[in-house]
């Protein structure tokens, strides 16, 4: 089992979860944030932190194989983020946004935690 970040956090990435986590299993592309799968230790501690629930169980439904891929995807390749930033000014507009994976979503790495 490994928790997985869905499309709601595209355009919201809050980063309230990534303060939490106590692997540091979170990787930041330009709009939304991934978990690596092999890292997650499956302790559940970044749902309840995430104001999008954009954090969901593979267990769940909703967990389609394609999240679990495109997380372990892009977590192979963008930075490891582990302090949490301010989030994009609109990302409460965004969030509740349905379907944003086609239309929103970016495959840009984002800063992780460089500076700048």
């Amino acid at each position: 089992m490994t928790y997985v970040v869905t499309d709601n956090c595209i355009k919201c990435k809050y980063m309230d979860c990534v303060e939490v986590c106590p692997v540091d299993c979170f990787y930041e592309g330009e709009n939304m944030l991934v978990i690596h799968p092999d890292e997650c230790i499956d302790c559940g501690v970044c749902v309840p932190e995430c104001p999008a629930e954009a954090i969901i169980s593979d267990t769940d439904l909703a967990a389609t194989p394609e999240w679990l891929r495109l997380n372990r995807q892009y977590a192979s390749v963008w930075p490891n983020i582990t302090r949490k930033k301010a989030p994009p000014a609109d990302a409460d507009e965004w969030n509740g946004v349905p379907d944003k994976l086609a239309a929103h979503f970016s495959d840009k790495p984002g800063e992780g935690d460089e500076e700048g």
